[in-house]
């Protein structure tokens, strides 16, 4: 019965622990792949808390933009989201996610720079909403 009961417990720790690093995205867990220019690269992001998010927002001018659509592509694909800016060219830590919602009549497809989702915006494609939600993220390599 003791052996049962030593079992279970180590059963229910190895769960619990795989459950708190599942929601942690902080480290690796953060990491993702996404476009720029072209390009794909690896980025590793961590929400900040919405009092962090507000008072960032409030100070700083020079947040970059990730772009992201949660409705994914027609075959079920994720959407890989693309961002605006790398180290050496404008690049901050900071990042608002902007999302994309494709309009009626068009098909959802992969964007692969910000300047293709800028004209499909400008060209009544896509509608672009900013969420408020702010980012630590870094680019951590090419893929």
């Amino acid at each position: 019965m003791r052996k049962i009961l030593h079992v279970t417990l180590s059963v229910f720790s190895l769960a619990a622990v795989a459950w708190v690093r599942a929601e942690n995205l902080n480290g690796s867990a953060g990491a993702m792949p996404s476009y720029y220019d072209g390009e794909l690269f690896t980025i590793n992001f961590m929400e900040l808390p919405p009092d962090g998010a507000h008072a960032n927002q409030q100070h700083n001018s020079s947040i970059n933009v990730i772009y992201m659509s949660n409705a994914g592509l027609p075959d079920g694909a994720p959407f890989i989201s693309v961002i605006d800016a790398i180290q050496g060219d404008g690049f901050n830590p900071l990042w608002e996610e902007v999302q994309i919602t494709f309009n009626s009549g068009f098909t959802a497809h992969q964007f692969f720079s910000d300047e293709e989702i800028l004209d499909a915006a400008a060209s009544g494609e896509i509608t672009l909403s900013d969420t408020g939600e702010l980012y630590r993220c870094s680019v951590v390599g090419f893929d």
